[in-house]
């Protein structure tokens, strides 16, 4: 399904197309472009190059994919099961090169996990990025260290007809995308 934002001004037809699907086909996700996605994030800027980001990669029938799966509410469960691919994003809390606290971590983290949605446009996949899982419980599962933030999880994999989902999401994924105004969000 092809979504384009409504924008004011002009912009790149890629980062026009990013959206976030609820719909996905199981069809897997090439390894090649699974690993292109996750170079645009290693490629993101970060304050003193620390790149705090790291990732936990979950493909369908892996148990780290049910483990995440299985962190998610009920609500994102129905629809973010069919997705191939599944990646918790973390952020590491303290720089590495002395141990000292990044205020900028999760600010970094969100730019690489944006720079790998605008890639899984570019390589003809979708992501859905999701704050609705319970950290506690990944951080359990996968043995995450407290020097860690566990911050979202994003759904990757193809899109698939709108009819995989129930009503009331089908009704969401069709509704018109709405952003505030340039006018809202400057000082």
């Amino acid at each position: 399904m092809s979504k384009p934002a409504n924008t004011h001004h002009n912009i790149s037809d890629i980062i026009k197309n990013r959206w976030s699907p609820r719909a996905f086909d199981n069809q897997p996700v090439e390894e090649e472009k699974l690993f292109s996605v996750l170079e645009a994030g290693r490629w993101a800027a970060s304050a003193f190059n620390e790149q705090p980001w790291r990732f936990v990669v979950g493909k369908k029938g892996e148990e780290k994919y049910e483990k995440i799966l299985a962190s998610l509410i009920e609500w994102n469960q129905q629809w973010a099961g069919e997705a191939p691919v599944l990646i918790l994003n973390l952020a590491k809390k303290t720089f590495t090169r002395n141990g000292k606290p990044n205020a900028t971590a999760l600010y970094d983290l969100g730019q690489a996990v944006s720079a790998m949605a605008i890639e899984a446009v570019n390589q003809g996949l979708a992501g859905h990025q999701m704050s609705g899982f319970d950290a506690d419980n990944v951080r359990a599962s996968f043995d995450i260290s407290d020097d860690f933030h566990v911050v979202s999880v994003m759904a990757l994999g193809y899109e698939a007809d709108l009819k995989k989902l129930p009503e009331d999401m089908q009704q969401m994924e069709t509704s018109a995308r709405e952003r505030k105004t340039l006018d809202d969000i400057l000082f």
